[in-house]
């Protein structure tokens, strides 16, 4: 990792938001985000996506769930 990202899985993220159909804006994914416990605002979602944010286990918990993926879809896995 480049060590002007401060995370991985931003970029996974956003593609997996935005192939929802429709796609899923930050501030829908943040509300969605919200129902699990989980308060974070869309610039802070913007940031993960664009790596400049560090994300926390349980902030990946909550996208993976509000997305309906797997923790290790966001990751890469399969």
């Amino acid at each position: 990792m480049d060590e002007l990202h401060k995370n991985t899985i931003g970029p996974r993220i956003k593609a997996t938001r935005e192939a929802i159909s429709p796609p899923v804006s930050h501030e829908d994914l943040a509300g969605r985000m919200a129902r699990y416990g989980v308060v974070i605002d869309r610039s802070a979602i913007s940031r993960i996506e664009s790596q400049t944010r560090s994300i926390k286990d349980y902030e990946i918990i909550a996208i993976a769930k509000s997305l309906k993926v797997t923790v290790a879809y966001l990751f890469g896995e399969k």
